[in-house]
């Protein structure tokens, strides 16, 4: 599979898996799970074919480990990012001392005045490292890398999560929390 025909079979599962799963008649378990017979027949009617190799390929070597399979492959879900109503089954944990958020430098005025919000996400995404929420910012503007003082949130209380894909997520994150050290 070549990596165009990857990329645009990787876009349309991460809207079909997180977003809009509608769009093909899919039909999503409360956790999020799909099977993968009815997707890949579904998305074959949406002119997105590919075969179980190919998605097991997508799967194994998306640089962003998005999906996931159940142990015998017959279910697929998304890691995390979801804008519908699910379910991860995620069990709080307790984050490094700190978190990365990555964004446009044209937020940051609405960030320090009113936190980091989750909007249309079920969860506000936190990187552990730099790097990756330089990443996440550059899809945005020019990136501003926050620091967010995660050990100080969960002492207050506040649940986080850390995805399959090692994604830190929690629901919101207060400005008091966020340094921006540039």
């Amino acid at each position: 599979m070549n990596e165009q025909h990857k990329k645009r079979i990787s876009k349309f599962l991460s809207l079909v898996l997180r977003h809009q799963p509608e769009v093909i008649n899919l039909t999503l378990d409360g956790n999020g799970w799909a099977e993968v017979d009815e997707l890949m027949e579904k998305c074959a009617r949406h002119e997105r074919s590919f075969t179980l190799d190919e998605l097991i390929e997508m799967v194994e070597t998306n640089d962003k480990k998005r999906f996931i399979f159940n142990e015998d492959k017959t279910r697929i879900r998304a890691n995390q990012g979801h804008s519908i109503d699910i379910d991860l089954a995620l069990k709080p944990q307790q984050p490094p001392e700190f978190l990365y958020h990555g964004t446009a430098e044209a937020n940051l005025a609405s960030i320090f005045e009113n936190g980091i919000e989750k909007r249309s996400r079920q969860h506000v995404h936190l990187s552990q490292n730099k790097e990756t929420a330089t990443k996440v910012g550059m899809r945005h503007g020019k990136p501003v890398i926050l620091t967010i003082e995660t050990a100080k949130m969960h002492e207050d209380g506040i649940p986080f999560y850390l995805s399959e894909n090692n994604v830190w997520l929690t629901d919101f994150v207060d400005a008091r929390y966020i340094r921006n050290d540039h």
